[in-house]
């Protein structure tokens, strides 16, 4: 198999890898508000509601595509595309697992290894943003240009927060690939004084104020409880989607739940050692590169699912903020935190410096 060959093949795999585990993260969405709630939950398409989600996306299909007549008309059908055009592609510089072997050849499981994935992640986030503001601008309805508005407020301001807490992860690794950041998770000694087990070198070992401001943040831009402010503030529009319907309010719904996706991946990568998994070194030299590879990928996609079911408990749990104390947290409290805690990792990395 030819590096070309191997690269189409995981490019189409990790497309229907985020269709599916956005389709059915609306399902478990559901079956985790009926479990806090003390309810059923979908039960009726198939087995346990299990293809609810295709009768949803059907559903999309079929509605009627209603378009207000002084919209822009381009515009308007290029902000759904947008946002799920950049959820899809986000995924690309993301180290899915180790390597596996064919033929003699070892393949990464990455589609695109570029030396700056940090910052390709962060620029397309920032694109994203584009898709909001473009649809709500375009529908011609001023209650969708103000949840544009003030979505994209929210997304710009929380990208801060987010931009400082990894500038504490690249201090430390020294690079922007995400390869080298999930490999630095490795090996080591913890805060190089305890002999640590291979695989479990964890950067949230290093910096859990980094994780914590990541993950607030992280909330916040992918419009998840309690920062959902753009669509649900008044609960009887839903901001910049107002005026959308059939399948280009279904693009930004998957948006949102590929983003949530994404971003969790992203956080596996940068916190949570990635593929990596107690003991990895000792399964690659005993049962080979594939079993070890194969592993890797239940082992990263596992951690991910466990932080999209923790995203779910979060939206049933606590209440939505107000936008002034959704600011207030922002730029007041997350952005202090981070530059804190920068200047703490760069005067550890200099007074332990060899």
């Amino acid at each position: 198999m030819d590096l070309l060959t191997f690269k189409v093949i995981l490019v189409l795999a990790l497309f229907l890898l985020s269709l599916t585990i956005a389709a059915y993260s609306t399902w478990a969405e559901r079956k985790v508000a009926s479990i806090m709630q003390d309810r059923i939950g979908p039960n009726r398409a198939g087995p346990f509601g299990l293809l609810q989600p295709l009768a949803d996306g059907g559903k999309f299909f079929f509605k009627e595509d209603f378009t207000p007549a002084n919209a822009e008309k381009f515009l308007f059908v290029l902000g759904p595309a947008l946002v799920m055009f950049i959820s899809l592609i986000t995924g690309a510089v993301i180290p899915w697992g180790k390597t596996l072997n064919f033929g003699g050849v070892s393949y990464d499981l990455q589609v695109a290894n570029i030396d700056v994935g940090v910052l390709f992640i962060i620029g397309m986030a920032s694109i994203g943003v584009y898709g909001i503001m473009i649809g709500g601008w375009a529908s011609n309805n001023k209650y969708s240009l103000l949840g544009a508005i003030r979505a994209s407020s929210q997304m710009i301001s929380y990208e801060l927060a987010m931009g400082l807490a990894l500038l504490s992860i690249i201090m430390m690794s020294g690079s922007l690939d995400l390869k080298e950041i999930t490999e630095s998770q490795t090996t080591g000694k913890l805060w190089g004084v305890i002999p640590w087990i291979s695989g479990m070198n964890w950067n949230i070992f290093y910096q859990p104020i980094a994780f914590l401001v990541f993950f607030v943040a992280a909330l916040a831009e992918t419009n998840r409880h309690p920062f959902d402010l753009p669509e649900c503030e008044s609960e009887l529009v839903t901001g910049y989607s107002t005026e959308y319907s059939s399948m280009k309010l279904g693009l930004y719904m998957f948006g949102e739940y590929v983003n949530m996706f994404i971003s969790n991946a992203f956080m596996v990568v940068l916190f949570f050692g990635g593929y990596n998994y107690p003991g990895i070194e000792w399964v690659t030299q005993n049962w080979g590169e594939n079993v070890a590879g194969i592993l890797s990928i239940v082992a990263f996609l596992t951690k991910t699912v466990i932080g999209i079911l923790i995203f779910m408990w979060i939206r049933w749990t606590l209440p939505r903020f107000r936008y002034d104390q959704l600011m207030h947290l922002g730029w007041k409290t997350l952005i202090p935190m981070a530059l804190v805690n920068l200047l703490i990792t760069g005067a550890v990395i200099l007074a332990f410096a060899n």
